[in-house]
């Protein structure tokens, strides 16, 4: 399956280096983190006006993608 995450940006001289959108000085997580507490994409589209719909999405996306890319040891 193929995944457009044509807005996820990794720059080490952004942000450490974090996922953020389109180059914005916005990680991944921050979005990821506010959807978590509840926020709705228009309460962050409204505290972010510099986002789209999609950036959102695609933040979605690239967590999905992350986390099926590595392998969590569980012990019990």
């Amino acid at each position: 399956m193929y995944m457009n995450l044509d807005r996820i940006t990794i720059d080490p001289e952004i942000m450490p280096g974090q996922p953020c959108i389109r180059g914005l000085r916005i990680p991944v997580p921050i979005i990821l983190r506010l959807l978590a507490k509840g926020k709705t994409i228009s309460n962050i589209l409204e505290d972010y006006p510099e986002l789209e719909e999609e950036d959102i999405k695609q933040a979605l996306s690239f967590a999905s993608w992350a986390t099926t890319e590595k392998t969590i040891a569980v012990t019990a």
